[in-house]
């Protein structure tokens, strides 16, 4: 018997062929993007309002830790291992080991290393004192770990309580790279 002569037996393997090409390509799309996603880019949420008014609840952020060393002023994300903080928190680097941080919570002054802290990004509450601390202060940052706040003082449970303390710096996910949403505010985070 003769294959038919009307060249479907050519369409179908054109077809079929095509299909496996396209297939092919988003596979590999797909895996592009979650290597991408595992190693080098992660997605974060902001949970409760402590990062207000520079960060809200609900939004998506793009942090990454690829060779990321923290310094004063970054918005980072972290982990708690073994602690009844489950998800992934959002904070303000405010100093790194070996450096003295000082706090004056009537007049809501920060100082590291002797030299105040420009904080536009703070959310203070008038005629209120800043949330106190568990610890006293001048504090010096112990080896390995960084001292972190919440942009909004008076609703963050930060390096000042002994819950939270200083983040052993192992515990990073992240710096904050990205808004993603809401699409209105997409950028960079200062």
């Amino acid at each position: 018997m003769n294959p038919p002569t009307d060249g479907t037996t050519h369409e179908r393997k054109s077809f079929l062929s095509e299909a496996y090409d396209w297939l092919e390509v988003f596979v590999m799309s797909v895996s592009v993007v979650f290597l991408v996603f595992t190693f080098i880019f992660r997605i974060a949420m902001v949970i409760g309002p402590s990062m207000e008014d520079t960060l809200h609840e609900g939004e998506a952020l793009v942090i990454s830790k690829l060779f990321y060393t923290p310094k004063t002023g970054d918005i980072i994300v972290f982990q708690m291992p073994d602690s009844h903080y489950s998800e992934p928190i959002v904070k303000r680097v405010i100093a790194t080991e070996g450096q003295v941080v000082d706090i004056d919570f009537y007049n809501w002054i920060v100082t590291v290393d002797g030299i105040e802290l420009q904080e536009d990004y703070v959310k203070r509450a008038a005629g209120e004192i800043m949330l106190m601390s568990s610890y006293s202060f001048p504090y010096t940052v112990p080896e390995g770990k960084i001292f972190v706040m919440g942009d909004n003082r008076n609703s963050s449970l930060d390096s000042r309580d002994s819950r939270i303390g200083p983040v052993d710096t192992r515990f990073l996910l992240g710096r904050v790279l990205l808004r993603l949403t809401p699409i209105s505010k997409f950028g960079p985070v200062e």
